[in-house]
């Protein structure tokens, strides 16, 4: 079974923070932060978990594994992601992307000894980004307010929801021996960190104020997301005060 408590906590919190009517916009900067105090709290626990154990293992972790053995595994949890991207495309009506992710997941897989080598980049089947925050977003729904959530750090109200979705069509999720699951998530996440250990030092060296810059760059992220890179020159321009 899949971890369906997680989920449920995720729905939970969001569904709390709903009720809290947090749909005003932070007058400071135009961005639609009422909940910064929090935020603000929670990205410091976020980071102070990080520097204390999860950066200390992703560093060893990339100290001591080979490139080429590290590179096998993030291309692995790439390929796996590719389910995930395959069903938002067909439910964006992405069909031709469709097709072609589902062509790269089915080379990577068989060819590419179930992922562990990128052979569908080299034959021109290029990585796409696409999860259910981006589908909702594309369905309409408008993104909400910013939150900071544990362990997940940056999202908005509609990436909150969406995460459920993205956890159901992760297959590691899906594995009934929890001994398993559990080393394959915990291994996803260090070698997630270890691939972006230089992104802390330029956001110390940087940022003024770290919180924002993270939230507004991620919040710009996820808007050239939702809309292919085009997003609205108006929405746009928030971030560029």
């Amino acid at each position: 079974m899949p971890n369906i408590t997680l989920f449920i906590k995720v729905g939970i919190l969001t569904g709390i923070m709903l009720l809290t009517g947090c749909a005003t916009i932070n007058s400071v900067d135009g961005v639609n932060d009422p909940l910064e105090g929090y935020n603000r709290a929670m990205y410091s626990i976020n980071d102070a978990v990080d520097r204390a154990v999860i950066k200390p293992v992703a560093t060893g972790y990339d100290t001591v594994v080979p490139t080429g053995i590290s590179q096998g595994v993030s291309n692995f949890f790439s390929n796996l992601n590719d389910i995930t991207v395959i069903l938002n495309d067909l439910l964006q009506l992405k069909f031709g992307q469709a097709l072609d992710d589902a062509g790269r997941f089915a080379l990577n897989s068989t060819v590419g000894f179930g992922g562990i080598l990128d052979v569908a980049t080299l034959a021109g089947h290029e990585k796409n980004n696409e999860d259910f925050g981006q589908t909702l977003g594309t369905w309409g729904i408008q993104p909400g307010p910013y939150v900071v959530l544990p362990f997940f750090g940056p999202r908005n109200f509609r990436d909150t929801f969406g995460l459920v979705g993205d956890m159901y069509t992760d297959p590691v999720n899906h594995i009934e021996d929890i001994a398993t699951r559990n080393t394959l998530v915990a291994t996803h996440v260090i070698d997630s960190r270890a691939n972006n250990l230089s992104i802390k030092k330029v956001l110390d060296e940087a940022a003024l104020d770290e919180y924002s810059y993270v939230r507004n760059a991620y919040l710009q992220h996820r808007l050239n997301l939702v809309y292919d890179g085009n997003p609205p020159q108006d929405d746009f321009d928030v971030f560029a005060d």
